[in-house]
């Protein structure tokens, strides 16, 4: 830290002066300096306090720099400086941030030993992360702990137990016996109680019973938020309800709920997967006048629906505007374009965005492999099938390298192509590939290469690939 000799302080330095520069500096390695060089000289009598220990630890935290703070603590540990309870949380929050929900019950446990006795705050903290994390055994282990240790029942803490309840499997009834029992034990539920609520029927397919409890939650005088209305809409547009959805869209707009972009996209692709792309279309349009910016779901949704209902063209102009926004189309994506252009008979077209996808470098996960071979193939014979031999070669080639198994129409496509154009040595290397790989040619297969060959008075390879092809008959025989 050659800063430090650097640093010129007055004769006086407060802990107020040192946070004022801190917060000026936004590089962290010139934050850190400030930080050592108030103290490089302890004739000036300064020492750091709670507030510019509490300041360094949260740069390091925005930083993700969780040892270093962590090393704050013990070096506040050895200063004698207590340590406030507010500092914990925001190490909480920031392992959160990052999905370590058990780094934060590691901290959590040792406050103690820093001397800082946890309140019912930072209970319901480390269980809200818990949840929101899904690690719902240790969330329901960790609340019955929160009881044992004298943690009374509070709005925040039930709410939190009745979204883990919410969130586990078949304990919605649970969430609810506890949410009718809190006005009887002088808890009052709040938006959030009812939020979590709708959106935990909604997950479960109970959309209805979701809207009655929305009326309940009005009549009670609890606003809902546009997450709520959100969960509703999602809810009915999964089970194609679409005008009820719609309805909700409207009511949010008249009770001044501004829809964010999981509402529209929410519609967008209940819509789309209906056959309502068009509707689709303007929805999406008005969502980007309002100066919202579409996700990967709003995008992935829309050329979905469009490929479905054969606009192709229209689902290549926003796959082009998706990449504009640098959002990275999947396998799946170019999948349904690709395939949408084989409905079309257009396999050159098709062919372009097969080979775009692969020098984008873009693979297809577990889920999309079946696709992916799929369309290669068809996308290979189609090629055949309009005499495009060099073009679907170059593909057949792409798929033995990456690894796609190759179809055996797709070998027989390309046999018959080039035994067409003349080219029978090319014909034969793909037969010979063919067998290599386990696919018996047939007997139109075997019809194409002795013609090409006759054509070209090759008698002799001619006889023997006769030959060749009695003798795999009489394998064939023999064997059954």
């Amino acid at each position: 830290m050659g800063s430090k000799a650097k640093m010129k302080w007055p004769t006086n330095i407060t802990p107020s002066l040192v946070q004022q520069l801190m917060f000026s500096e936004k590089d962290l390695e010139k934050a850190i300096s400030i930080f050592d060089s108030a103290t490089a000289e302890y004739s000036n009598g300064f020492r750091h306090d709670q507030s510019t220990f509490g300041l360094m630890i949260k740069r390091f935290l925005s930083a993700n720099k969780f040892m270093s703070a962590e090393d704050m603590l013990v070096r506040m540990k050895q200063e004698k400086c207590g340590i406030a309870e507010d500092i914990f949380l925001s190490i909480y929050r920031a392992y959160a941030r990052v999905h370590k929900p058990l780094e934060v019950v590691r901290i959590f446990g040792k406050m103690k030993e820093y001397e800082c006795e946890p309140t019912a705050k930072s209970y319901v903290t480390v269980f809200s992360v818990l949840v929101n994390e899904s690690q719902l055994k240790m969330a329901f282990r960790f609340y019955r702990y929160m009881r044992q240790m004298g943690i009374p029942a509070s709005v925040p803490a039930l709410n939190v137990l009745i979204k883990a309840l919410c969130k586990s499997s078949g304990t919605m009834d649970s969430a609810f016996r506890i949410f009718r029992e809190m006005p009887k034990r002088g808890h009052i539920p709040d938006s959030y109680t009812y939020g979590t609520l709708i959106n935990g029927l909604c997950r479960a397919g109970r959309n209805l019973d979701a809207k009655e409890l929305l009326i309940e939650m009005e009549a009670s005088g609890c606003s809902p938020s546009v997450v709520t209305y959100t969960s509703l809409i999602h809810g009915f547009c999964q089970v194609n309800r679409l005008d009820d959805a719609m309805d909700l869209f409207k009511e949010m707009k008249s009770k001044d709920v501004e829809p964010n972009v999981y509402t529209y996209s929410s519609l967008i692709d209940g819509l789309c997967k209906n056959g309502h792309s068009l509707q689709a279309m303007e929805l999406f349009e008005r969502m980007i006048r309002k100066g919202l910016i579409p996700n990967s779901i709003t995008y992935s949704s829309l050329i979905y629906g469009l490929c479905k209902e054969g606009k192709i063209r229209e689902a290549v102009e926003i796959l082009d505007r998706m990449k504009l926004q640098d959002l990275k189309p999947d396998a799946g994506l170019y999948s349904k374009i690709v395939n949408g252009f084989c409905e079309m008979n257009k396999y050159q077209e098709a062919a372009n965005f097969l080979d775009e996808m692969v020098l984008s470098g873009i693979t297809p996960n577990r889920v999309t492999w079946g696709l992916h071979v799929r369309i290669h193939n068809r996308v290979v014979q189609g090629l055949c099938d309009e005499g495009h031999s060099n073009q679907a070669f170059q593909i057949y080639l792409s798929l033995r390298t990456r690894g796609i198994s190759v179809e055996t129409k797709t070998f027989e496509s390309l046999v018959h192509c080039f035994c067409k154009r003349g080219d029978l040595h090319k014909a034969a290397r793909i037969m010979d590939e063919m067998v290599i790989d386990g696919c018996i040619p047939d007997e139109g297969t075997w019809t194409s290469m002795l013609d090409g060959f006759w054509d070209r008075r090759k008698v002799r390879e001619a006889a023997e690939l006769s030959r060749a092809k009695l003798l795999n008959e009489f394998q064939n025989t023999t064997s059954t």
